[in-house]
């Protein structure tokens, strides 16, 4: 990795993407220190203090803790990643947005306009409901006009990071909204790190501190390659092309392979398994509900639904809304696979260029094929998800420690990819590169 990184900085091309996109990096976390006018700042420190629920952790986490201090980019990207999400399922529904899908670049240039126009009505709804929701503590002063203020600033704030990501996709090394993403997930890692300090280090003889230092360090490094190889892996399909003749010449013939990857939806059924159990957890906080200590059979099934209660030796009932989360977690991992990969549209193209798989006929049987091979390779990845998850969350629940390292598996997953995705386009642009200069000599 630091090989590829000296070697760009050393072509001057691919250093001004590289600064570029630092400073654009720099910009965004600039704007998360500067907290939005007139918020009641104390209010939103002492409320967020007094909250359990990991949804709002995983959300301040993505937000590289600028939803904390309510600053002007507060939401953070989540509007665009969520209407990103939403079109995409959309493209399957509405048949326009399909044919707009598959018109080439035009029809990506459209639809990446939709995707801007939902991100700011998202983006709007977010801030209107967080000012109106919160109460008349939220703000320093209740009035329409505070109400309107603080939602078109934050609104304005998360069309900047759009903004800022799609600059970095242009001009920087690609993957923009994925760089900022990273970008504020590792802005919260030092904090994860000594919550870390803290609950195994701190306080415990020197001998005792270095054996669980070496341990917990052996282990980041273990899922660190672990979800490395779970990235990076993938299963081939052989297709070999049939001969044809065109014009004077015989072409056709080569071999090539259709790429599976193993973990298909990325952390994408992480994110939604999550997010889905979080939501009663959010309505009991906004509706005054105690969480913490649940006097009724609602409130106990709302804590059962939070990582935090999970795997809990003194409370070990709770630990039952795990089984929902695994299987949540399989359930959008075959889901979202099923919309981003067509075996049906595979099969089809391959017939009407002459490729077929060996051993199976063209058409429904290589669907067919596809199909199978696709569910098996679907349920390996879901399997590699669960392990990553779950460590973070037994360590937690086992140590006691609230849910402040829950989602420490899906930021590494999140960080994992989106380094090797934007070493992968680095080389990409130094192989370019060469390539032109042997063309020029």
């Amino acid at each position: 990795m630091f090989k590829t990184l000296r070697n760009a900085l050393e072509i001057p091309d691919v250093r001004k993407k590289l600064l570029f996109t630092c400073f654009m990096l720099v910009v965004v976390r600039i704007g998360c220190q500067i907290p939005t006018p007139g918020i009641n700042t104390a209010f939103v420190k002492a409320w967020w203090e007094g909250q359990t629920s990991t949804a709002f952790n995983f959300f301040n986490t993505i937000t590289g803790s600028s939803f904390t201090t309510m600053s002007i980019f507060a939401l953070s990207i989540s509007p665009y990643i969520t209407s990103s999400i939403i079109v995409q399922l959309l493209t399957i529904a509405i048949p326009k947005l399909e044919e707009l899908q598959k018109e080439g670049e035009e029809g990506r240039k459209k639809i990446q306009q939709v995707t801007r126009v939902l991100t700011v009505a998202l983006a709007l709804i977010q801030s209107v409901s967080m000012a109106i929701g919160f109460g008349s503590n939220y703000l320093n002063k209740y009035t329409w006009y505070n109400v309107l203020l603080v939602a078109i600033i934050m609104t304005a704030g998360s069309a900047v990071l759009m903004w800022i990501g799609e600059r970095i996709t242009a001009r920087g090394v690609g993957n923009g909204i994925s760089m900022i993403l990273l970008f504020n997930i590792i802005s919260g890692l030092p904090d994860d790190l000594m919550t870390m300090y803290k609950t195994f280090v701190k306080g415990k003889n020197i001998a005792f501190g270095i054996v669980i230092t070496v341990v917990i360090l052996a282990l980041l490094f273990a899922l660190v390659v672990y979800v490395v190889y779970l990235q990076d892996g993938e299963r081939r399909i052989s297709v070999q092309y049939a001969k044809k003749m065109q014009g004077r010449k015989m072409v056709g013939g080569q071999s090539s392979h259709i790429p599976m990857k193993v973990n298909t939806a990325g952390v994408i059924p992480v994110i939604f398994a999550s997010s889905l159990l979080s939501v009663p957890a959010i309505i009991a906080s906004f509706a005054g509900m105690n969480i913490t200590n649940p006097t009724s059979v609602g409130g106990h099934i709302i804590k059962g639904l939070s990582q935090s209660s999970w795997c809990n030796p003194k409370e070990p009932i709770y630990t039952l809304g795990l089984i929902l989360y695994l299987v949540l977690l399989v359930f959008f991992a075959y889901f979202y696979t099923s919309i981003t990969f067509n075996p049906l549209e595979i099969a089809d193209n391959m017939k009407k260029q002459g490729g077929f798989i060996p051993g199976i006929r063209p058409g429904k049987p290589t669907s067919d094929y596809l199909d199978k091979v696709l569910n098996y390779v679907v349920f390996i990845g879901a399997i590699g998800l669960m392990i990553v998850a779950l460590i973070p969350i037994v360590l937690t629940g086992l140590a006691g420690v609230g849910n402040s390292l829950c989602f420490f598996g899906t930021s590494l997953i999140i960080i994992v990819g989106v380094v090797l995705e934007t070493l992968k386009q680095i080389e990409s642009m130094m192989l370019v590169r060469n390539y032109k200069g042997f063309l020029n000599d």
